[in-house]
């Protein structure tokens, strides 16, 4: 009879060993979580990369490109109004593209205001393991 109880409690998992078993559960999830940051963060930060070069050098272009139109459309204004003074011509156009490029920082600002930079799925997973992990 001792034989077999022995058996019986030999074959069903301690209490420990459960308790351990879900300890290291748990943090290979929140390593798994961890990889997949890292992951969708080197990723979305490879696509950022990507996108910033034409776009900058784009910038750079339409820079060059609003100093020329805008010194030609200051003299083009000079030439169609000589009482206006050549200085004041330059002003003129200088406040208008100022004004709207102040107003495409603003509109571009609050576009920016709306993303996350951070992975999200992955965010939300660590902080579920974490918040999971101390209350155990």
């Amino acid at each position: 009879m001792a034989s077999q109880l022995e058996t019986e409690t030999d074959s069903q998992p301690g209490l420990t060993n459960l308790v351990s078993g879900i300890v290291q559960d748990a943090q290979e999830l929140l390593r798994q979580q961890l990889t997949l940051f890292q992951v969708e963060f080197k990723n979305d930060m490879r696509r950022t990369a990507q996108a910033t070069i034409p776009l900058a050098a784009g910038a750079v272009i339409c820079l060059v490109a609003g100093i020329i139109l805008g010194s030609a459309l200051a003299l083009l204004l000079w030439t169609i109004w000589p009482a206006l003074s050549l200085w004041g011509s330059f002003a003129i156009v200088g406040l208008i593209l100022a004004i709207a490029g102040a107003a495409l920082v603003f509109a571009g600002k609050s576009k920016f205001d709306t993303f996350n930079p951070l992975p999200d799925k992955a965010v939300e997973g660590l902080k579920e393991n974490i918040q999971w992990k101390t209350k155990t």
